[in-house]
């Protein structure tokens, strides 16, 4: 009876701690899957490499996706990441590269310890087209398919352009609807789908399993944007503080399929905004 007591004891323990390890997972700030953008701290970078994760890690980030070595060789960047126990989570790499470097690519993503290939812009000029559009998404299912050969994920971060209208919706639709869901992902910048005047929350509610990654980041209030793909670095600002309601997002967000966070900050300030914008999201935490 006594054994059978503790058995059902220990069950239940097991119950509500993976009961409370789910509810944490979902959370806007959560450890592990809350990073930031090596971009967001490039000229930091640019100066001392180990003293700027220094300077992340003390802010409570320990995953990061970086889209530049910043002079230092996968490998060894690795071995400052790990030296400090911290992550890379997402490699971002260039258009052609990850189509006519595909080997260098994954090479450089599984040194890093990525398991994420993100691709940030679709070359082109002027307007986005369909036809370029078309080339994109017979781009991206060939590389999605080379990557996911390799272990690895593919996804698109969108930035504004794709969003030409297009039959009953726009072309950032096309590139969904068109490309193997099995081979290619995306990465939703919110940011950059606040300004061409889309919602953030209801595209998250229209493709919940497509998207993998987020960069979360806001809008400065009473910024008119457009489908340049483009806007002055000051137009971001602390989360919170800006026009993007960026706790519906991160509530939506819960029920995709995002895995990874991450902190983006294009502004000159990063140093006073990133921190407010942490203490943002850790205030998110627990709210419904």
């Amino acid at each position: 009876m006594v054994q059978t007591i503790r058995t059902l004891f220990a069950l239940c323990c097991l119950l509500l701690a993976a009961r409370a390890a789910t509810a944490q997972a979902k959370e806007p700030f959560f450890p592990g899957r809350t990073g930031v953008v090596s971009y967001t701290f490039r000229e930091s970078f640019k100066q001392d490499v180990p003293a700027t994760l220094d300077k992340i890690k003390a802010l409570g980030i320990i995953n990061i996706e970086f889209s530049n070595l910043f002079g230092k060789t996968a490998a060894e960047l690795r071995a400052l990441l790990d030296a400090r126990g911290m992550v890379c989570t997402s490699y971002g790499t260039g258009y052609n590269d990850v189509l006519t470097k595909t080997d260098e690519v994954v090479q450089t993503a599984k040194t890093l310890g990525a398991r994420y290939v993100r691709v940030a812009w679709i070359p082109h000029e002027g307007d986005f087209t369909l036809e370029t559009a078309k080339k994109a998404v017979e781009d991206f299912n060939r590389a999605g398919k080379a990557l996911r050969d390799n272990g690895l994920t593919f996804c698109y971060h969108n930035h504004g352009y794709e969003f030409q209208p297009y039959g009953k919706g726009t072309l950032f639709d096309y590139l969904v609807q068109n490309t193997d869901p099995s081979a290619v992902g995306f990465e939703m910048d919110i940011l950059w789908v606040a300004h061409p005047g889309q919602d953030p929350v209801k595209l998250l509610k229209k493709y919940p399993q497509r998207f993998k990654l987020m960069h979360v980041k806001d809008l400065k209030k009473g910024v008119k944007g457009d489908l340049s793909g483009g806007t002055p670095v000051e137009n971001d600002v602390a989360l919170g503080t800006g026009q993007i309601d960026i706790a519906a997002v991160m509530k939506a967000a819960r029920n995709t399929a995002i895995e990874y966070f991450y902190i983006e900050d294009e502004s000159p300030t990063v140093d006073v905004q990133v921190p407010r914008s942490i203490a943002y999201l850790k205030g998110l935490a627990g709210k419904k």
